[in-house]
């Protein structure tokens, strides 16, 4: 089905917008589901599909990025498509070299250690010159979708992007790049603007392509305190949000739903709130109806079923789910996991969580 490369026109007809609908806080008959990392390895078929293929190489060819994309909407009833790529492939554009590490995930051949590295990246970046294969998975995506459910694009956030740009990969302290922040304040602004210059221009530029949602991820919020958070993550994420859609108003581009996940950050809700985001992505350590209480009723929640409820038996997923919907309440709300499906979970056990947030949404809905 991920074939023919057709033009971003002429899209097929949307079938089901229920997760746009809540998105933008319109009422919904279910609460709509999708998971983080729901294309994934989990199902057998993306490890099939990916077997023989460097990571990042996947990433650059759309027709496996769009397979991999479909496959779970064939197995589950979800009401949204994430497209497959990675946050990592915009330090890519700005010049970085980055490797899929079996065991150790993704590595930086050569991190940022002084400010003077800062030189070495492209200071002006045409996203659809290093990221037009993004675009092209969008697009051919979408057309492939026929319609079925609405496609999210994404990007991380600078904040996100800078530690690991300067960790080298991942990290339990983030103490190098938290280091940044405070011994070299200004430089550290330097490169969180440049990175928010590049992924406005590439949330734009997905937009164009055929999201119909955009999603910033802010997975190392948590380690980051409220003052630093104040400093360094928030002027740009809200500037994220407020460019994108004063491009998107520009180029006559559809306003797009935009949702915020701001890992770990519970010290930062109500100022997500008010961060220009039409939804506010949770994780799982935090308690819905405290969520709800900071950040109104304006904004739509997100989440945040602990990813590890999926290793409970069935059943006991449904009663998760159930109490899960009961605490949020199932409009103005979007059901998804606390973070990513990891890779031993059962795919009958997405299943059940899927159909889960349905039946017993649909049941509180009637009564």
């Amino acid at each position: 089905t991920c074939s023919l490369l057709r033009s971003p026109k002429g899209f097929p007809k949307l079938k089901n917008d229920t997760f746009l609908r809540a998105a933008r806080g319109e009422e919904t008959e279910h609460t709509p589901v999708w998971c983080m990392r729901q294309a994934g390895r989990y199902l057998p078929e993306f490890r099939e599909t990916r077997a023989s293929q460097d990571f990042f190489a996947t990433c650059r060819n759309p027709k496996l990025c769009c397979e991999l994309t479909l496959q779970p909407l064939r197995r589950f009833p979800l009401d949204a498509a994430i497209i497959f790529s990675d946050i990592l492939v915009v330090p890519q554009a700005l010049g970085m070299e980055v490797v899929m590490v079996p065991g150790k995930g993704p590595t930086f051949t050569e991190p940022l250690k002084e400010v003077e590295d800062l030189l070495k990246l492209r200071q002006k970046v045409d996203v659809t010159a290093e990221l037009g294969y993004v675009f092209q998975a969008i697009t051919l995506t979408r057309h492939s979708l026929e319609g079925k459910v609405p496609l999210i694009g994404f990007s991380g956030a600078p904040w996100t992007l800078m530690s690991y740009m300067i960790e080298g990969g991942g990290s339990t302290t983030m103490a190098k790049a938290k280091s940044w922040l405070y011994r070299h304040p200004e430089a550290s602004h330097r490169l969180l603007r440049l990175l928010a210059d590049v992924i406005i221009d590439y949330l734009v530029g997905q937009v164009a392509a055929g999201a119909q949602a955009l999603q910033l991820f802010e997975s190392h919020a948590g380690h980051l305190g409220p003052e630093l958070f104040q400093d360094f993550a928030l002027p740009y994420i809200k500037d994220i949000a407020q460019a994108v859609k004063s491009k998107l108003k520009e180029a006559a581009l559809p306003l797009v739903p935009m949702i915020i996940f701001a890992k770990d950050a519970h010290y930062a809700l109500r100022d997500l709130a008010h961060a220009g985001y039409e939804v506010v992505g949770l994780d799982w350590t935090i308690r819905p109806q405290e969520a709800r209480a900071q950040i109104g009723k304006d904004v739509t929640l997100q989440g945040n079923l602990d990813p590890c409820a999926l290793y409970a038996p069935k059943e006991k997923i449904g009663e998760l789910v159930k109490k899960m919907l009961e605490s949020f309440g199932t409009q103005r709300y979007i059901a998804n996991l606390g973070h990513g499906l990891y890779p031993d979970m059962n795919p009958e056990h997405v299943g059940a969580f899927v159909e889960a947030v349905h039946a017993h949404s649909r049941h509180i809905n009637k009564h």
